[in-house]
């Protein structure tokens, strides 16, 4: 039986180093759409950036986790964590076009684990890169779309802890019932 567990919130709290913690732990992870698609577009001079097409941006990021999600429906039982995923594309297509029909519960409901986590936004840690140029406070206000999005569509929220790696780990694993 496979299990696809999302890991999101604010851009800049923590969400990737969980993810390769939870990977060097043994567990499967699936990279962050979002973070492929700024690479890809960045090694290829695409404009499929945030910064200079959301639109666009928002349509690979979709297509990409929707291939995401057939590739781990594909790949053995078990665990797999998400970075971010198809809901966080979708969110934010709906920020972009908000007069686009709500996302739906049937929409979405056989994609991911009933229990999501999300990392809320932490500025002591949060830096802008050549992968992240918005500040902390587009990045708050996703945050709290997100936030909005994944509790309309029924998930069962946890706030990830402002700790260290390790603690957010032992977090994650408990709330999952995956401790040893």
């Amino acid at each position: 039986m496979h299990r696809f567990v999302v890991i999101s919130g604010c851009s800049g709290g923590g969400k990737s180093t969980l993810l390769t913690a939870l990977q060097q732990h043994g567990h499967r992870v699936v990279a962050e759409p979002g973070l492929r698609v700024v690479q890809q577009a960045q090694e290829s001079g695409s404009l499929a950036l945030p910064w200079a097409d959301m639109g666009l941006f928002i349509e690979h990021a979709i297509a990409l986790a929707t291939d995401d999600l057939v590739a781990a429906k594909e790949s053995p039982s078990g665990i797999v964590f998400f970075d971010r995923g198809l809901i966080d594309a979708l969110a934010a297509q709906q920020r972009l076009h908000p007069e686009s029909p709500s996302l739906s519960t049937t929409q979405l409901s056989d994609c991911y684990d009933r229990c999501v986590f999300l990392t809320p936004p932490w500025p002591e840690i949060y830096e802008e890169n050549d992968d992240r140029q918005h500040s902390l406070e587009a990045a708050t206000a996703e945050y709290e779309h997100l936030l909005q999005v994944y509790a309309q569509l029924g998930y069962h929220i946890h706030l990830l802890p402002k700790t260290s790696v390790q603690k957010r780990v032992d977090f994650v694993l408990h709330h999952l019932a995956l401790t040893a």
